[in-house]
């Protein structure tokens, strides 16, 4: 690996150039502010904020137990 790194005149111990560095640490702080600008606003997810938008009636409508002996006695009828 090292031989073919110094045919290439790439030694391992030269670090990158400052202007990569610079360039690569501005476009991530842009993306970063980009990112953050655009989003938007957090809602709440708690109990209380739900129940702003809904009623009792509607978070409580409990069906009860289901009754199937009507269909019961007509599909299975003994003749």
């Amino acid at each position: 690996d090292l031989s073919q790194l110094k045919a290439l005149d790439r030694p391992q111990d030269r670090p990158l150039p400052h202007d990569i560095v610079i360039e690569t640490l501005v476009a991530l702080l842009l993306g970063i502010l980009g990112a953050v600008l655009n989003t938007p606003p957090l809602k709440e997810i708690t109990w209380a904020s739900e129940m702003k938008h809904r009623s009792v009636e509607e978070m409580d409508s409990r069906l009860g137990f289901a009754n199937v002996n009507h269909k019961g006695k007509t599909l299975f009828r003994r003749e």
